[in-house]
């Protein structure tokens, strides 16, 4: 049995992501997978890296236990809206104080390398965006997609990293939000 974790990085519980995180949630229990969801703006922490490496922060309770989800399963799905190029700030914070040295990652003494420390996962990343994905790609250069994939997920070691965008959010109609709900429960379903 596949173990998923769903990591939704919207900051408001009305929004179409929430809809897009209990679509792949549905689709994937009706496989048979094991889902756990986190709601980062349910958590309860200090999103700030006040002192960065130098001088590690205690863990809140809610961090620690979204590390245990995150250590125990096999693919995370990340869901986010683009904001200014970016991720969202408590998910940018999110990962500022959990994705840390000795945890998910640890620099090699006197190198420029490092070890790898979730090696054997996977993840796919589904973003909400306000303008064409192929716009964001050839003009921005997804930096968010960057930020997140190549250097956080994958620098951690979580391979491969699939990333589908959804969107033009802002003015879609029922219809087309249904489309994108059916295509996520699909990912869910795949455990994709």
């Amino acid at each position: 049995m596949k173990k998923i974790l769903i990591i939704n990085g919207h900051p408001n519980a009305e929004s179409f992501n929430f809809g897009i995180a209990e679509a792949y949630k549905n689709g994937a229990i009706t496989s048979g997978a094991q889902v756990e969801i986190i709601t980062i703006a349910n958590l309860n922490f200090n999103p700030n890296l006040q002192f960065g490496y130098q001088k590690r922060t205690d863990l809140e309770p809610d961090l620690l236990e979204s590390w245990e989800k995150i250590k125990k399963v096999d693919h995370l799905v990340w869901i986010h809206p683009v904001w200014w190029g970016g991720l969202p700030a408590i998910t940018k914070g999110f990962i500022d104080r959990l994705f840390l040295p000795g945890m998910a990652f640890q620099y090699r003494e006197n190198s420029v390398w490092w070890d790898k420390l979730l090696k054997g996962k996977t993840a796919h990343i589904i973003t909400t965006l306000d303008q064409p994905s192929w716009y964001y790609r050839l003009v921005y250069g997804r930096p968010s997609v960057n930020q997140l994939k190549k250097s956080t997920l994958e620098f951690c070691g979580i391979k491969p990293v699939k990333v589908s965008y959804v969107g033009i959010v802002k003015g879609s109609n029922e219809e087309q939000r249904k489309k994108w709900l059916e295509k996520v429960y699909t990912f869910g379903l795949k455990n994709k």
